[in-house]
């Protein structure tokens, strides 16, 4: 069940519920949250670390799908009214990057939780853009104490 009423598209607020700061934000959109799933947007902009000769390249595309993941355990404490502990990736099992997007293109990325159990999580990624796979990967993150 989607607990969001809507689509938070505020980058300040999005800023805020992941540890990471501009110019290294790769999510700028929350478009559904629940306990198991996550759905974020990013639209990635010419000017971006990532971008070149106008494609968004596999690192940022792996950031990108890090940051959906910590934007879910973000918006998981805000909503407990608590600041987010810092989370790092703990393993990459699989990253398969199909095609690199074009800047300006938004990314649609769900992120599925697998399991959590102290403090780490595992879950399984899928970039698309304009209806398209992009990226697929499943990692393991794991939360500061």
């Amino acid at each position: 069940m989607n607990l969001l009423k809507q689509t938070i598209d505020d980058k300040g607020l999005i800023e805020n519920l992941i540890p990471q700061k501009a110019p290294f934000v790769m999510v700028d959109k929350l478009i559904h949250f629940s306990e198991e799933k996550v759905i974020t947007g990013f639209t990635p902009t010419p000017s971006n670390l990532f971008v070149y000769n106008s494609k968004f390249m596999a690192a940022g595309l792996i950031e990108h799908m890090a940051q959906s993941v910590a934007l879910h355990t973000g918006y998981q404490y805000f909503l407990k009214n608590e600041p987010a502990p810092t989370g790092y990736i703990g393993a990459i099992k699989l990253a398969e990057i199909l095609e690199l997007p074009t800047a300006d293109q938004e990314l649609i990325t769900t992120v599925t939780i697998l399991h959590e159990i102290m403090g780490v999580t595992l879950v399984q990624i899928q970039v698309t853009c304009n209806g398209k796979i992009m990226a697929n990967s499943e990692m393991k993150t794991v939360l500061a104490n």
